[in-house]
């Protein structure tokens, strides 16, 4: 079963470099080179920490364009891990610590204030007119009290289906793992929680509209030491449709409680930079013209681990809708 959280939670997930730090501004790291001489990303990687330490998708309001933490807020965020890391003293990092307030300390977004970092205010922009009247009749089981008596009443991720772009990449409570593997002309990218995408490294290749899958088709390349990823033909959608065949995915997850709808003019484009050995730089800018008013960018910091251990996602094993619905049927008769 997968895990459950809040919107609140969810956009409590998150990371970004302070103003005007972008990935090219680290201090320069050269990565190894694979066999081939493509820089190697080939690891296990993790984004636990950044879904621990709480950082949100958006910003506060009370923040406006203050992209990091004033050093109060930044004490009260470490105590707050310091709490953490006491309740799990069993628990320990590949080099053998204890670690979440070690790595706010060290980790160049552990002062964040939010992942998103454009618009200038941390914020998903304004929706369309139309992009918020279907997220406004979304229907899913995060939505409190919505009946829910058939598949179509539950959104692609309830089903166990998918967490849409760019949801899928970022932080969430839990099953944060994601494995790079590369070959020649390939790298391939198999999240922990729904997703493998296998992107061809052939940048003058061109889409075909033809094709829509879940994960869009994504063509990637080179430019020097970072990877340069865009995405287009996601499945368009939204979870206000009666017809189940016509939910999607989502560009983020559980925002006061619907899916955000993604249209057919959906795009990522993604930029992995590796800023030391054991850390990627993961930018993503999401623009949806259909939906979104403006683009929106959002940062996290990816942290290696290779002992971290990926099992299989059991998310849906016969139960999961099964349970959503009879459960709901139950609470209404009971409750009226």
């Amino acid at each position: 079963m997968r895990g459950r959280g809040t919107v609140a939670g969810i956009a409590a997930l998150a990371i970004v470099w302070p103003t005007g730090v972008t990935p090219r501004a680290f201090a320069p790291y050269v990565p190894k080179k694979t066999a081939w001489g493509d820089p190697d990303f080939r690891a296990t990687w993790t984004t636990d920490r950044v879904a621990d330490a709480g950082i949100p998708l958006e910003r506060p309001l009370a923040m406006g364009d203050r992209a990091v933490l004033t050093d109060a807020e930044f004490a009260a965020r470490l105590a707050e891990a310091e709490k953490s890391d006491a309740r799990y003293q069993q628990s320990v990092d590949a080099d053998g610590t204890r670690g979440l307030a070690k790595w706010l300390r060290s980790a160049a977004f552990g002062r964040r204030s939010s992942l998103i970092v454009s618009p200038a205010n941390g914020r998903l922009p304004r929706m369309t007119a139309r992009g918020a009247a279907l997220f406004k009749a979304g229907r899913n089981s995060w939505v409190a009290g919505q009946p829910i008596d058939w598949v179509a009443d539950l959104d692609s991720y309830d089903r166990c289906v998918t967490r849409g772009l760019a949801s899928a990449i970022l932080p969430w409570p839990n099953n944060n793992g994601i494995r790079v593997f590369q070959s020649p002309g390939f790298v391939a990218i198999v999240l922990e929680d729904l997703g493998a995408r296998i992107i061809p490294l052939r940048p003058a290749t061109r889409w075909s509209p033809a094709l829509r899958t879940w994960g869009g088709q994504s063509l990637g390349h080179w430019q020097r030491n970072t990877l340069v990823i865009e995405t287009r033909n996601i499945v368009a959608g939204d979870s206000a449709d009666g017809d189940v065949h016509k939910h999607a995915g989502s560009p983020v997850t559980g925002r006061g409680g619907s899916l955000v709808p993604m249209s057919g003019q959906a795009r990522t484009v993604e930029r992995l930079t590796m800023v030391g050995p054991r850390t990627i730089a993961y930018r993503v800018t999401y623009s949806d013209p259909a939906v979104f008013t403006a683009p929106w960018t959002a940062e996290v910091e990816w942290t290696r681990d290779d002992s971290y251990r990926m099992y299989e996602y059991a998310c849906h094993e016969g139960n999961e809708v099964r349970e959503l619905i009879t459960a709901s049927r139950a609470q209404r008769k009971t409750h009226g």
